[in-house]
């Protein structure tokens, strides 16, 4: 079983289906601000602050002269990549993803209601964090000046 660590960073990927109107800005938001509070078996609680960005995975429809529109309904893929601090909570990795998926997959269903399935929450690779984000993704974070220890760790992706 690996070692947990002691103020881990977590480098993380969230994805879920989404309304194709959807401000990713906000949606970005719900995420960083879900895992404000991360709460272990024991019932300890332990703030957790998330930076990364967001955006499409997939391309919106083509609109002009012969496109075929968007079903009624039909959702798109959306992701946020970033980094997970928990500082003061001993955990491996994927405990935190644990923790963390618990309250995002929440706080998802509760903003944009029943997608057909919940968010996925995973631990990646701290170079996907660099590698995988676009340029064009938009840049959240948990509010609030105690978020700075994952304003921190984004210097060093």
């Amino acid at each position: 079983m690996p070692e947990p660590l002691n103020s881990p960073t977590v480098p993380l990927l969230v994805t879920t289906d989404l309304p194709p109107d959807t401000d990713l800005a906000e949606f970005g938001r719900v995420v960083a601000d879900a895992v404000r509070t991360l709460i272990c078996e024991e019932g300890v609680s332990h703030e957790g602050f998330l930076r990364g960005g967001v955006f499409w995975l997939d391309p919106p429809r083509p609109g002009g002269p012969g496109a075929v529109p968007a079903a009624a309904g039909e959702l798109r893929f959306a992701a946020l990549i970033g980094h997970l601090s928990v500082p003061g909570m001993r955990a491996t990795a994927r405990e935190v993803a644990a923790h963390a998926r618990k309250v995002i997959t929440r706080a998802v269903a509760a903003r944009y209601g029943d997608l057909g399935s919940p968010a996925a929450v995973l631990a990646i690779r701290a170079e996907d964090v660099g590698e995988r984000t676009p340029p064009s993704a938009v840049v959240v974070a948990t509010g609030g000046a105690a978020a700075e220890p994952a304003v921190a760790v984004q210097a060093y992706a």
